[in-house]
């Protein structure tokens, strides 16, 4: 099994990753807000990628999971520059960015810097979310205390209550990726469930067309869920990592 490895990232956090060895292009595993690199699908998608011989990488971004630094002191510019890091440190050659939740937008910000990139898949991904789904839902009064308070206590359905920052929100506004096209001049594979509570079926429509691309698809899955984590929402990604690196 491979080991728990840790780079130096760009804030001076300990940033840990697991990187599994094999043939290239390597298969990077982007995990979702408040999320890690011990999820379901990273966890599944290794096991995958080992059978067939594929590099596959996995990491944690700061304040996330194993790596050091504090979550609530983060933003998305500041986990891009994390994923960034570890993928130029571990996997510098071409690279499939497999992005959840968050994590599809990260990939479509290291989609614009990474020297290499071979494939873009994304899985409920949720660009933009901090400006169209915190602020957007927020009532006046949430938004007055968030830019007065610094932050502001926002409930979760999956777990304890959770801070939204002021920063999270202005740095969000700094990366946004549904303003533009986004040229990815590579295969595409975006899946998105019916039943995401968390990210909807419009979202997954207007990332589909803003991205650029030659070989761009979106799958609708009836009845699944965020988390996209069952045999058969597993299956899926699969074979649209398949089709990518084909």
């Amino acid at each position: 099994m491979p080991e728990l490895r840790h780079v130096d990232g760009p804030r001076g956090d300990r940033l840990a990753c697991v990187k599994t060895e094999g043939q290239g292009p390597c298969v990077v595993f982007l995990s979702g807000y408040r999320s890690d690199m011990e999820g379901t699908k990273a966890v599944h998608l290794e096991g995958w990628a080992r059978a067939r011989g594929q590099a596959f990488l996995r990491l944690d971004y700061a304040g996330h999971g194993a790596s050091g630094g504090v979550f609530e002191e983060g933003c998305i510019g500041d986990w891009a520059a994390d994923a960034e890091a570890v993928i130029r440190a571990m996997a510098p050659g071409p690279v499939v960015l497999v992005g959840s939740s968050m994590g599809g937008w990260i990939g479509c910000l290291l989609a614009r810097r990474l020297p290499e990139v071979a494939g873009f898949i994304g899985i409920a991904a949720a660009p933009d979310f901090t400006e169209d789904g915190f602020w957007a839902g927020f009532s006046e009064d949430e938004r007055r205390q968030v830019m007065e308070t610094g932050q502001l206590l926002m409930p979760s359905a999956y777990e304890d209550p959770y801070v939204v920052t002021r920063r999270l929100i202005e740095d969000g506004r700094d990366n946004l990726v549904l303003r533009a096209p986004l040229p990815m001049p590579w295969p595409v594979r975006l899946l998105q469930g019916t039943c995401d509570e968390a990210v909807s079926r419009e979202t997954a429509l207007r990332l589909l067309d803003h991205i650029d691309g030659p070989d761009v698809r979106l799958t609708l899955v009836k009845h699944a869920d965020h988390r996209f984590s069952t045999p058969e929402t597993l299956a899926l990604i699969e074979a649209a990592l398949e089709e990518v690196l084909a």
